[in-house]
């Protein structure tokens, strides 16, 4: 029961969103091997000033067992 959380930037369209969502679920289940109904995708906006306190240092630098893709960048 894969639960996928992605936080990005706000001001992306809802049909972005959408699309992004369906690619998740997509690799989701083929890598997996997984059905649709298994797999739930959540999208949250983060306002770009707030990028550093909401995600980076909780989410990245606090959870770095949990990182299998690091970012290409530091604190903003």
């Amino acid at each position: 029961m894969p639960h996928v959380v992605v936080k990005l930037y706000s001001g992306k369209s809802e049909r972005h969103k959408q699309a992004l969502a369906q690619a998740i679920m997509d690799a989701v289940t083929s890598t997996l091997n997984c059905g649709e109904e298994s797999v739930s995708v959540g999208i949250e906006d983060v306002q770009p000033k707030n990028w550093t306190e909401q995600v980076y240092g909780p989410d990245i630098i606090g959870k770095p067992d949990t990182i299998y893709k690091k970012p290409g960048y530091g604190p903003l």
